[in-house]
């Protein structure tokens, strides 16, 4: 029978006192003998990453679609608005652009208004920016997950998606800014891309990088002297991009490619 050490723990064959896993008692944990990356099927193993995407003026162009919408407010309430100057602002919060043309008692009237005929008037005049299904396929087709988050409300951001048939897999709305890192961190983005200088403030709040794209209301050296990490001129630069920082790696880390319980559905939204 072993010896018994205080407290009544068996010691090891040297003396030393065991812990009740079997460890020295005051000594160090066992090396893992396993070393990244794990592999499978003889090639390494990479865990699936997932990036970021704005959507308006990243994703989909909805220039002319919410400007359709700021006339028909105008003239409901025969309030003027100059629909050029709101597409310029694209990106921020609704509540804020509302505020530029009506007093701030009317605000969340206007708001609900504007949310009440966006379905029927902006997602049908909605088309995709260009570039923007081979930067979703190119993500795909590595194995990546593709996280849609934007400062539009969630069931609208929901249908745009839809409308345009972007194979997504998570899709989150309503956050703008610093609060989007949030969702790209429960999400495990590794890459956040954007038009706006808020969507560098939302890989900053993630610490992911911050991919810029000046295809909304600043430029390259706009989103450059911000703090994008990357800046391209559109999404058509991205998939190369994104194929020199993943090279080499098969679909979701090795040869069996996509797994199962992926899916390219849009959650449906009857609102």
């Amino acid at each position: 029978m072993r010896a018994r050490g205080p407290c009544g723990r068996a010691q090891g064959p040297c003396g030393r006192v065991r812990g009740p896993w079997g460890r020295a008692a005051g000594g160090r944990h066992r090396r893992n003998r396993h070393t990244y990356p794990f592999t499978l099927w003889g090639v390494p193993y990479l865990e699936p990453f997932a990036i970021g995407f704005d959507l308006d003026l990243t994703l989909a162009d909805t220039r002319t679609a919410i400007a359709a919408v700021y006339r028909a407010l105008s003239e409901e309430t025969g309030v003027p608005i100059d629909t050029a100057a709101v597409v310029r602002r694209i990106g921020p919060p609704l509540e804020e652009e509302i505020g530029y043309w009506y007093p701030p008692e009317r605000v969340p009237e206007m708001v609900a208004r504007y949310r009440a005929v966006y379905p029927e008037i902006a997602i049908p005049a909605t088309v995709a920016m260009d570039g923007a299904r081979e930067a979703l396929d190119a993500v795909r087709q590595l194995g990546g997950r593709v996280v849609v988050v934007s400062g539009k409300n969630q069931a609208d951001t929901e249908r745009t998606v839809r409308h345009l048939d972007f194979p997504v897999d998570a899709v989150v709305g309503g956050l703008f800014g610093m609060d989007k890192g949030v969702a790209l961190r429960e999400h495990r983005a590794v890459a956040y891309v954007g038009d706006h200088p808020g969507d560098v403030d939302a890989a900053r709040a993630a610490e992911i990088t911050s991919i810029g794209v000046a295809t909304g209301g600043f430029d390259a050296a706009a989103l450059t002297d911000y703090g994008a990490d990357i800046v391209l001129p559109d999404l058509r630069a991205f998939p190369d991009w994104l194929t020199r920082r993943y090279a080499g790696r098969y679909p979701n880390g090795h040869p069996e490619g996509r797994p199962e319980g992926y899916s390219d559905a849009v959650p449906d939204v009857r609102r």
